[in-house]
């Protein structure tokens, strides 16, 4: 099979589908790549690099397009990448289509086969390759909000740990999944006064056994949110429905309760975001301000350090990726179930309920799509 990998056109976005690693690996295997001249450049790695892998250089996406048989990136293909892919063509990235029509349509109008990263699941019922972008973002959106509650950025000019004799400042976390946990961790870190809001009696076990006395759990409810969201500092948004769009905590009115210069990161962007005042947003222009709170809702935040998400990426998405190829996309799904669960469009058929549900779409099952 050949396995193309176009460099990344999103705003800012400087992960690349595949390292030189997993170039030499795919080789190895028997199968052939095309790399789009400088899509490693983001994560220290040239042509040569990909060369002396066993790929070969294409100079435009264009011609990667029409000759793979396989497409593997790291973000939902830009409309310009839609137009490209053909019936059959197999597309392995991450898809995030509940919050999306417009991709959608384009992906079912072009026949592909989309297989999402963020809907493989484990035997856990866990989603593993979306686990290290989870982790990384979460980390970062520590980072992106202490940056945002500064002043220069029309922030409350507070000071995450606070420092003797003054107060450290109010970190409210919804959800304590994967994204949660790695920016409760990052607070903790940086001596904020963290709360962490879950519904799920096992995770606020887990939370409260981990954190002890450095950060607070509660049961999250709409009383509970609306009461922490009015003194808080910071709020991160880290709840997620796989596959799903997103469901709207907190609301316009809400935010009228705030303290003016209080930072919203909306991890959950990627899925429509959790706050109701979200809009997409990117590492260019990452912030805007409703009501005098300020809103981060960069929808690839882990693309700012791309180095560590690409690697972190791969080691979870090369094998599926190495059985696709060996095995061809129908085959690879029919003996592993959990890769059949990244099935979201084939040939032309929406294969996943959760997006057929948020966008009001007809669907079949993708053991239908198999078979």
């Amino acid at each position: 099979m050949l396995i193309g990998v176009p460099k990344e056109i999103k705003n800012h976005e400087y992960r690349v589908g595949l390292t030189p690693e997993s170039v030499a690996e795919l080789v190895h295997a028997g199968q052939k790549v095309v790399v789009e001249t400088g899509a490693g450049l983001g994560i220290g790695a040239d042509d040569k690099a990909y060369r002396a892998a066993g790929a070969t250089i294409s100079k435009t996406a264009v011609n990667i397009f029409k000759r793979a048989d396989m497409i593997v990136k790291v973000k939902e293909p830009q409309p310009v990448e839609c137009k490209m892919l053909r019936k059959g063509q197999i597309l392995y990235t991450y898809l995030h289509l509940a919050p999306d029509p417009k991709q959608t349509k384009a992906l079912l109008k072009s026949g592909c086969i989309g297989i999402a990263y963020e809907t493989v699941t484990s035997d856990g019922g866990e989603l593993p390759l979306l686990k290290p972008m989870s982790q990384v973002a979460g980390r970062l959106s520590i980072q992106a909000g202490a940056t945002a509650l500064q002043k220069e950025h029309k922030g409350r000019g507070v000071l995450l740990g606070g420092v003797p004799g003054v107060a450290p400042a109010k970190v409210v976390i919804i959800g304590g999944g994967v994204v949660g946990f790695n920016a409760a961790q990052m607070a903790v870190g940086l001596q904020a006064d963290v709360t962490i809001l879950d519904r799920d009696p096992d995770v606020m076990e887990d939370l409260s056994n981990y954190f002890k006395a450095s950060a607070k759990v509660l049961r999250s409810t709409p009383a509970v949110l609306a009461d922490l969201v009015r003194t808080a500092d910071l709020v991160v948004g880290a709840v997620l429905v796989p596959g799903a769009a997103a469901p709207k905590l907190v609301s316009r009115a809400m935010l009228k309760t705030m303290q003016p210069g209080a930072v919203l990161v909306d991890v959950a962007i990627d899925q429509g975001g959790c706050f109701e005042t979200s809009k997409a947003t990117t590492h260019a222009d990452p912030t805007y301000i409703v009501d005098d709170i300020v809103h981060y809702c960069v929808a690839n935040m882990p693309g700012a350090v791309a180095r560590t998400s690409t690697y972190a990426l791969n080691a979870v998405t090369l094998s599926h990726a190495k059985a696709i190829a060996r095995k061809g996309w129908k085959q690879a799904c029919l003996d592993n179930e959990h890769l059949k669960e990244g099935l979201n469009v084939a040939e032309g058929k929406l294969t996943y309920a959760a997006v057929g549900d948020a966008l009001g779409l007809k669907y079949i099952s993708a053991d239908e799509a198999l078979t």
